[in-house]
């Protein structure tokens, strides 16, 4: 039963990690926005900038760890 309960945190497909990605995009950018909002000088500008960029980098970190997986599994069946 955790088992089946567990593969509902794991990512299985590109439709799902655009999904996660989106969702994580939206949060950013609304604390982003609080930021401008509390600083609205170069500092409020960059640390909305800096919200953007984290999630590119981990959307782009999530698209490379399902394409090395898939590798992986692809491996794995060609060894049996």
């Amino acid at each position: 039963m955790l088992r089946k309960f567990g593969r509902l945190f794991v990512i299985k497909n590109r439709f799902e990690a655009f999904l996660i990605i989106f969702a994580l995009a939206m949060g950013a950018m609304d604390r982003g926005s609080h930021y401008l909002e509390a600083m609205p000088n170069w500092l409020g500008w960059t640390l909305f900038v800096a919200c953007g960029g984290a999630v590119m980098l981990g959307g782009a970190k999530i698209l490379d760890a399902l394409h090395y997986e898939r590798e992986r599994k692809e491996a794995e069946l060609e060894a049996c």
